[in-house]
């Protein structure tokens, strides 16, 4: 930058050129002189006792700190605010979770427990008054969020521990059959004419007819049987396994691990059987069970599809 100067008394004008250096050096000599001056009037006003120059000082001391006091509670009432949206959002968490607890038929019992026992009254949230009573209410608030999350993850584990066990037991229907020829029970048989225990249910329904696994497994056995006929095991674990006798098809091998609904086989009339028809068995622990207890538990989820 340059800067001329003309004058009635010089005969020439004088030129002075102000360098980025030169405009440093001259910021820098005004902030030392300031911060001189300063000190020089602290000192003064320690040693004389200046009653002015002491007012002067903590007039300014007085002005930063309310300065500093307002941009403090500023924050501090915007966090404060932030706080109880979280709060509110936390108790909504809290109902969510009450709900979701009742619709997955969770019992109270079943449920972690609340050390913290039963809480109530009106929502009156409480805004933090200084930094300390912040800290504070943030600990409590992320004690309850620990909480919270441990009771959820519980709830969760129980959710897919029943879903695991629903897939797992044998409540879908195997076939689309047109009626049921016979049920589980003592009976006449219908080759020798006395009675005998029949250890499933025969689902009437013509050669060729599709069958699904009633839940998912792994194929113990699909072979030729003398008396089921083709007949297809499944092992589902936890001591339960299903049987689907005189079969005209086998569609599955030994070993092969199974999805809940896969189809399976076709039913037919092979091995010792009147007609066609599939019988259809659940065993516990080796020992038949009335397949119609699990079937009916299966009404209420998924079924096959009606041919149209």
């Amino acid at each position: 930058m340059h800067i001329i100067l003309v004058s009635n008394k010089l005969a020439t004008a004088r030129t002075f050129i102000i360098t980025p250096r030169f405009v440093l050096i001259a910021v820098a000599v005004f902030f030392a002189v300031m911060f001189s001056m300063s000190a020089l009037f602290s000192w003064l006003s320690v040693q004389f006792r200046l009653p002015f120059l002491e007012h002067l000082v903590i007039s300014v001391q007085k002005t930063e700190t309310q300065r500093s006091d307002a941009y403090m509670r500023d924050n501090l009432n915007a966090m404060a605010a932030k706080l109880g949206q979280m709060q509110a959002q936390l108790l909504r968490l809290d109902s969510l979770s009450e709900r979701v607890s009742s619709l997955a038929g969770i019992k109270p019992q079943e449920r972690p427990i609340d050390l913290r026992g039963g809480q109530g009254g009106p929502l009156l949230l409480a805004q933090p008054q200084n930094a300390a009573e912040f800290d504070l209410v943030l600990g409590r608030l992320e004690r309850h969020l620990e909480f919270r999350t441990d009771s959820l993850t519980a709830l969760e584990s129980q959710l897919l521990d029943e879903q695991v066990r629903r897939s797992l037991l044998p409540t879908i229907t195997p076939i689309l059959g047109n009626y049921v020829g016979s049920g589980f029970g003592w009976r006449v048989d219908p080759i020798v004419g006395a009675g005998a225990l029949h250890e499933g249910i025969d689902f009437v329904a013509d050669i060729g007819t599709p069958v699904v696994a009633a839940a998912g497994g792994v194929v113990v056995m699909a072979d030729r049987h003398p008396q089921y006929g083709n007949l297809i095991e499944i092992d589902h674990g936890n001591n339960f396994t299903t049987r689907y006798a005189h079969l005209s098809k086998l569609s599955v091998k030994e070993g092969q691990v199974v999805r809940r609904g896969k189809e399976i086989g076709l039913s037919g009339n092979t091995g010792r059987s009147t007609g066609p028809h599939l019988h259809f068995e659940v065993r516990f622990n080796g020992v038949a069970q009335n397949p119609a207890r699990f079937l009916q538990q299966g009404s209420q989820f998924a079924q096959l599809p009606r041919k149209k």
